[in-house]
């Protein structure tokens, strides 16, 4: 413990210097209000800032993705309460309540009460990522190959199930995820696979091209289908929290940190849902349950308060095993092995500081939104007043920029195009987006680690299943499969 409050010094010192807060604040900034414009996700604003990012010192540009991230989840709570329009999905419950308490003249006080869940949310899941990823870190020094290969097939199968209303098409949207990342050159003897002759897919899809194009591309075509309606923000009150709102619903708050950090651990399943998970878990335990829907300040004080605790909590899988919890931090994943940071269970051995240098970024951010919260409220929202057809094409050029800049090729700005196009019809047809990118970001993991465990094994594929935690996982996911098949097949029968 002693150890760990140390090296969290260290990292508050070392970007203490006053550029590196700039960075931070700036950063912030940047996503608040991407992620308060409705339709730029959260992820959308990583993917994009990330190519922003690559020739940055690492850690400056870790600071500024992690920044973004914080700022572009808490950000989406503004459209949500003053438009009922969630700026980001994982703000889709606080569209509940949010929203009736600006109808009510209380609009101010909502976006008080959002900024302190957010915050405090935040706060909660740092203090589980800076305790226990070094103890999950020990605790994944143990997998092997074959346990790596059970928790990245793990991360699809939970995404597909948990990330839509169908999990058959979440496992579908995870499988070809999967087959996207073998694209490419053979890992072991550089054998072309589904390169079809042509000599830049024989390179494999660059994974920052392709997140850009389904999370940002795509979004644009979605936003062009649908016609902005007239914005008109009401006027509000002060945001200035008051303190009997926190004191007196202190058990939600603690509550729905909890959940929300938990909910950020699960591969793949990311903050909309731990934002409704803590929502629901308020209902259920409120003495004011009439109120939830109508107005009830408990009710958005745990969906922020749950959405941001899920982004560290999203963080503890990402820097113990390699494995995103959520699709944002997928992107951030991604955007650490660019900036040479490999995430996984030999980083506590490798670079232990790391993980309170993220508190650290963490906590930097968080003290941007409860500046921006506070402060700077009333400027801020006058971004949603910004017109549609103004903010596309700005994208769009950044989407093209970015995806061309990272290797110099034009055959990214075409897989972007082409990941944009998927994104857009997968979204139509009801695909969640979630089991694809996680699919991409792991197939690599997936097949490396099997290719280890088989040549550990001489081909038997028993010790997948005789190991102890091998086994459990393996259990796991089979039983994961079929409880939601037969889940899936009661429904239908009833429905019928």
């Amino acid at each position: 413990m002693l150890d760990g409050l140390l090296l969290f010094g260290q990292s508050i010192l070392r970007f203490g210097a006053p550029e590196t807060i700039f960075l931070a604040l700036l950063a912030s900034l940047v996503g608040v209000v991407m992620g308060a414009l409705p339709g730029l996700t959260a992820t959308m604003s990583l993917a994009l800032v990330t190519t922003l990012t690559l020739k940055l010192p690492p850690e400056q540009a870790l600071l500024i993705l992690i920044c973004t991230y914080v700022g572009s989840i808490y950000g989406g709570s503004r459209s949500a309460i003053l438009l009922n329009i969630p700026g980001t999905p994982a703000s889709a419950a606080s569209c509940l309540d949010g929203y009736q308490l600006a109808r009510q003249g209380m609009a101010g006080r909502a976006m008080g009460i959002a900024t302190t869940g957010s915050v405090m949310g935040t706060l909660i899941g740092m203090f589980f990522l800076a305790a226990f990823t070094p103890v999950l870190g020990g605790l994944a020094l143990k997998f092997g190959a074959y346990e790596f290969f059970w928790l990245a097939l793990f991360g699809v199968i939970i995404a597909g199930t948990l990330t839509g209303d169908d999990p058959l098409k979440g496992w579908i949207a995870g499988i070809a995820g999967l087959f996207i990342a073998t694209i490419g050159q053979e890992p072991q003897y550089g054998y072309e696979r589904f390169a079809w002759g042509v000599r830049d897919l024989a390179g494999g899809i660059q994974l920052v091209p392709a997140l850009v194009g389904a999370f940002g591309f795509a979004e644009l075509l979605t936003a062009m289908r649908q016609r902005q309606a007239p914005v008109k923000i009401s006027a509000f009150d002060t945001v200035i929290p008051k303190l009997r709102d926190v004191t007196r619903y202190w058990r939600t708050i603690l509550r729905s940190g909890l959940i929300g950090t938990g909910v950020g651990i699960v591969p793949g399943v990311g903050e909309d849902v731990a934002a409704w998970s803590s929502y629901a878990a308020a209902k259920r335990a409120s003495p004011e349950k009439a109120q939830f829907g109508k107005g009830s300040v408990e009710g958005l004080m745990a969906a922020e308060t749950g959405d941001n605790a899920c982004v560290p909590g999203a963080m503890i899988p990402v820097l113990t095993l390699a494995i995103p919890g959520s699709a944002p931090a997928a992107v951030l994943m991604a955007a650490m092995i660019i900036h040479g940071v490999k995430p996984g269970p030999l980083i506590m051995v490798e670079n232990p500081s790391f993980v309170y240098d993220v508190v650290a970024m963490m906590l930097f951010a968080t003290i941007g939104i409860l500046i921006y919260g506070l402060v700077l409220t009333k400027a801020l929202v006058q971004v949603l007043r910004v017109p549609q057809h103004l903010i596309v094409p700005i994208i769009f050029v950044l989407c093209s920029v970015g995806s061309f800049a990272i290797a110099g090729r034009l055959f990214d700005v075409y897989v972007m195009l082409a990941f944009g196009l998927i994104g857009f019809f997968l979204r139509h047809f009801g695909y969640p987006m979630a089991p694809l990118v996680l699919g991409i970001v792991l197939g690599d993991l997936l097949e490396k680690n099997l290719r280890r465990a088989l040549i550990l094994s001489d081909g038997d594929l028993s010790p997948f299943f005789t190991r102890p935690i091998s086994g459990a996982v393996a259990a796991l996911i089979f039983g994961t499969i079929g409880f939601k098949l037969y889940s899936l097949h009661r429904r239908r029968k009833g429905a019928a």
